[in-house]
């Protein structure tokens, strides 16, 4: 019945799946560079994809349809942090584009939930798409004393003893 949908849906699962191994490799090198601010602003946005897998899988299900858990490309292997940046605004400027059209094709197709789900998610990646634009606003502003800052906090941290994520 509803097979464009579920096609949509499943497009959207590659799309958020690839996010998650791309921010997590980010993750990893934002931390493994001292920066913790970034590495978990990274950790926290791969979390938020994986629970939109979570609600595109389970609105998938519903419609009768199959789960393709499959990636829509390769991570990027970039370690450095503007490029890092410049790449995920640019992951989720695209995803809040195909989301919107998307929900549109949804809607045209008689499914107002999936278009109300791929509603949901354009509000969710243009926040993302300001997280990340912001930071790259500040690194632009600052320059690498931006980075700084966040390495010497790392070592404060560790200093006092404090707990890390």
């Amino acid at each position: 019945m509803h097979e464009h949908s579920v096609d949509l849906l499943n497009r959207a699962v590659a799309d958020e799946l690839s996010a998650v191994h791309q921010y997590m490799y980010f993750h990893f090198h934002c931390d493994d560079q001292g920066f913790d601010l970034l590495a978990g602003l990274f950790k926290r946005t791969a979390i938020e994809e994986m629970l939109h897998v979570e609600k595109l899988a389970e609105r998938i299900l519903f419609l009768k349809g199959d789960v393709k858990m499959e990636t829509s490309g390769e991570v990027q292997v970039i370690n450095d942090v503007k490029e890092m940046l410049k790449l995920a605004c640019e992951m989720e400027e695209s995803s809040a584009l195909d989301y919107n059209k998307w929900a549109n094709e949804c809607g045209s197709g008689a499914d107002s939930v999936s278009k109300k789900l791929f509603e949901d998610l354009v509000a969710d990646e243009e926040r993302h798409f300001d997280q990340y634009d912001t930071e790259l606003d500040n690194l632009r502003k600052f320059g690498e004393k931006y980075l700084a800052l966040q390495s010497i906090e790392r070592s404060k941290n560790v200093a006092s003893g404090a707990p890390r994520d």
